[in-house]
């Protein structure tokens, strides 16, 4: 059975301007800041030594800009995977958090309190989100099983993958943390993902952390 489980390193991309200001990215393509590119940088090297066979990352800019920090000195090709970007917010997309709650109070609302059927206009529902980022994460760990791999991706997609691997629902309220650039592990078997570790952010000491989601 050891053969079919798969190493799942899980990785938020490095801070963005965006995140900094509490501005709901999504799908938007968003660049890493600074920041973010020194969070990507010291991942890299907290990662070198971990046997990891396969980097596959979201295609939005500020994943695959991770990402790439992390496959290239180990001298892997970096794989994009559309599967693994944000929700698709829609028109609340570019606003800040205070502007969603001030100008979209009935959004802003089944938004915070995670309602599955809840979709903003041109975005994605919940329930939806949640389906497409557990599969697209399955799908990866059984074309890789028996190996390490890292999957970068964003807030959200980890969120869901939180809540796989504990079993706990949509609608609970999140009590874990979603840190830019930290090491979250999970493994996948047959049987689905169990959680090892989440959130470290050693390597990150001495560098701010946003601990938010997109």
């Amino acid at each position: 059975m050891s053969g079919d489980v798969t190493r799942i390193i899980a990785i938020r991309h490095g801070e963005t301007a965006w995140n900094a200001a509490s501005r709901l990215q999504g799908q938007l393509d968003i660049p890493l800041n600074a920041l973010g590119r020194a969070q990507a940088a010291q991942l890299a090297a907290a990662l070198h030594d971990e046997g990891i066979s396969a980097v596959i990352s979201s295609d939005l800019g500020r994943a695959a800009d991770t990402a790439r920090a992390l496959a290239e000195p180990l001298g892997l090709p970096l794989q994009l995977d559309a599967a693994l970007r944000e929700r698709g917010f829609g028109t609340m997309e570019g606003h800040t958090f205070e502007e969603i709650d001030r100008d979209m109070p009935d959004m802003a609302r089944r938004w915070r309190i995670r309602d599955p059927d809840f979709g903003p206009p041109g975005g994605e529902r919940l329930a939806e989100f949640y389906a497409r980022s557990v599969a697209a994460a399955e799908r990866l760990a059984l074309a890789h099983a028996g190996r390490t791999i890292a999957l970068v991706s964003h807030g959200g997609v980890l969120d869901c993958l939180y809540r796989a691997a504990a079993r706990i629902e949509l609608q609970a309220s999140r009590t874990w943390q979603l840190g830019n650039a930290a090491i979250n592990r999970l493994l996948h078997s047959p049987e689905g993902f169990v959680l090892v570790g989440w959130n470290d952010h050693q390597h990150l000491l001495g560098l701010a952390q946003d601990d938010g989601a997109a």
